[in-house]
């Protein structure tokens, strides 16, 4: 089946904009051997990421969901050498997939991956590092999305970013129903938009990933 329009303008783009390197294309290869999901950014959006972290000066970023570590690797190479990113991941097996791809892009002293819920190492997490993010990526399990984005606001400084993932969920954010990922994307569009700690857009997308959207919020 020939690929649609989107995707190959998703190609086109990415050759364009956001060509991949070898330790790029590793983290689809590791990816693939450990049996975990395609649900990784596209490159162009990995690129807007890097872009985001270089136009605030990020010197410290804050990732939701490590995956194989391919939105970190992007993120990571926007920072200085004394710059700092902090993943959190769920999965112990998928930690350990991200600690060799970040390993050989050379970012592993920049990049640190803790692993474990969330919501439960958050406050530690809070109450080790004093020091405010610049920049957070919200891309995890989306029913908990209002949850991680209460805690991002306490973390990231004023003039600061935040960035949430897949919160159009192919329009089912419309009708959310019983999907508690559509929930939770709702939820925290609704949030985003009525916070006053904040302001915030969500810019839909359509291409290689499907129908989606990313959320682009400034703490105030």
């Amino acid at each position: 089946m020939m690929p649609d329009i989107f995707t190959l303008v998703d190609r086109y783009l990415d050759g364009l904009f956001a060509p991949e390197d070898e330790a790029l294309a590793a983290v689809h290869e590791t990816a693939r051997a450990a049996g975990m999901p395609n649900i990784a950014v596209a490159p162009n959006q990995g690129k807007l990421l890097n872009l985001f972290a270089k136009l605030i000066g990020a010197r410290r970023i804050l990732e939701f969901g490590t995956l194989a570590g391919y939105s970190a690797i992007w993120m990571a190479r926007a920072l200085p050498e004394d710059g700092k990113l902090i993943s959190l991941e769920y999965d112990p097996a998928y930690a350990e997939v991200a600690r060799g791809n970040i390993a050989r892009a050379g970012l592993a002293s920049q990049v640190d991956i803790r692993v474990g819920a969330a919501l439960d190492t958050l406050p530690d997490l809070a109450r080790d590092e004093t020091e405010p993010f610049d920049m957070a990526f919200l891309d995890a399990d989306k029913r908990n999305y209002p949850g991680y984005f209460e805690w991002a606001l306490k973390l990231v400084r004023p003039g600061g970013l935040i960035l949430a993932d897949n919160v159009v969920r192919g329009g089912n954010v419309l009708v959310p129903g019983d999907d508690p990922d559509a929930r939770g994307a709702d939820e925290f569009n609704r949030m985003a938009a009525a916070d006053p700690r904040c302001e915030a857009v969500v810019a839909q997308q359509i291409g290689q990933k499907g129908h989606d959207g990313l959320a682009v919020v400034r703490v105030r």
